[in-house]
């Protein structure tokens, strides 16, 4: 059976950007997920596009990923540049873990 987008999400914030110390998912570098038959794809960017990690990363969530598939399936992991990334794509956790945003009971995550 495929995953669900929450489970895709979920394994993928184990996969961390190591330049800043913070999972791609909280960065916002996960654009989108999407489940068609026997493939899963994701949309993904990095936070500029000389980024020196970016291989790594993208080799890093393709690992993450392959504990959750079925056998057989696809990962496709799509590097886009549109929209371009911004601090504003960040979740609230990563906002606050970086002291851009003052704490206000429970971070958004």
């Amino acid at each position: 059976m495929m995953p669900t987008e929450n489970e895709v999400l979920a394994y993928l914030r184990n996969v961390m950007d190591p330049e800043v110390g913070m999972n791609i998912v909280d960065l916002g570098l996960v654009y989108g997920v999407h489940v068609t038959g026997h493939t899963l794809r994701i949309d993904l960017t990095m936070t500029t596009q000389a980024c020196p990690m970016s291989e790594m990363i993208q080799d890093d969530a393709r690992q993450a990923l392959k504990a959750l598939m079925p056998e057989g399936a696809e990962i496709d992991l799509h590097l886009v540049w549109e929209p371009p990334w911004t601090p504003a794509m960040m979740t609230g956790y990563a906002r606050q873990h970086f002291g851009w945003e003052e704490p206000s009971g429970e971070a958004e995550r």
